[in-house]
């Protein structure tokens, strides 16, 4: 693993950070790096958060202490490194047959690792698909609000399941449950935010929030669930603190 690590996002990303909801749509959801020689994807950009070093390498280290610096406790941060288990060949699947005995992921090739079964809002070249994502709340928002409830979440689940894909089913669920710890608001995951996290552009905010101040104030842990059940008798904490 390289020896130095960046606490700030990358040219791609920095632009876009401090201004989610106001950032330019692109054409494929990408970026506009003047320091490359072609865009970077969507894709790509939204696992340049965990290549510190911007070496487009991204070691098992590199996920767990992504996750921890997002506020994700230690044990869930463990269960993160079934990413590079799962993923890594893939990836390097655009350098060798033979798969990395250290289960790094290659950042360049991260559209290799697009499973089945999922929401379709990235394409197979790893770009944004802004039609598809619009829709997916046009079809799954039941209430209208600009947000999807844990039972949208569902729904969206069960329609996207691909016949005989119990892998991708397992990875679909298991993004989506992470999204909804990190992001979710009065029991739902927000558009501009799904937006900025499909793009990567949130993750470097959330990083940036909890370095400072209050921290970041979205998401559900251990201590909302405790809550929760203490003074409501139930999981939704959400729905005690607006008591």
């Amino acid at each position: 693993m390289a020896g130095f690590t960046t606490s700030s996002p990358p040219p791609q990303c920095r632009r876009d950070v401090n201004d989610i909801k106001g950032r330019p749509a692109l054409p494929n959801g990408g970026s506009t790096d003047q320091t490359s020689k072609k865009p970077q994807t969507a894709l790509q950009q939204h696992v340049s958060f965990f290549d510190r070093d911007n070496d487009g390498i991204i070691w098992p280290s590199d996920v767990y202490n992504g996750f921890r610096e997002l506020g994700f406790c230690i044990l869930f941060s463990l269960g993160s490194l079934l990413i590079p288990f799962f993923f890594s060949y893939p990836t390097r699947l655009g350098h060798s047959w033979i798969p990395d005995p250290l289960l790094r992921i290659y950042v360049n090739d991260i559209h290799k690792a697009k499973h089945g079964s999922d929401s379709g809002v990235y394409d197979f070249d790893g770009n944004l698909n802004t039609e598809r994502f619009d829709h997916m709340f046009d079809r799954f928002d039941t209430s209208g609000t600009g947000g999807l409830s844990v039972s949208d979440l569902i729904e969206l689940l069960r329609k996207d399941r691909c016949a005989a894909d119990p892998a991708g089913w397992s990875f679909a669920v298991m993004e989506w449950w992470t999204t909804w710890l990190l992001l979710q608001k009065d029991g739902r995951v927000w558009k501009d935010d799904l937006r900025a996290c499909y793009d990567g552009t949130l993750f470097w905010k959330i990083s940036q929030e909890r370095s400072k101040g209050d921290g970041w104030q979205k998401g559900y842990g251990f201590s909302e669930f405790l809550r929760g059940l203490w003074y409501g008798g139930t999981w939704k904490y959400w729905k005690v603190k607006a008591q």
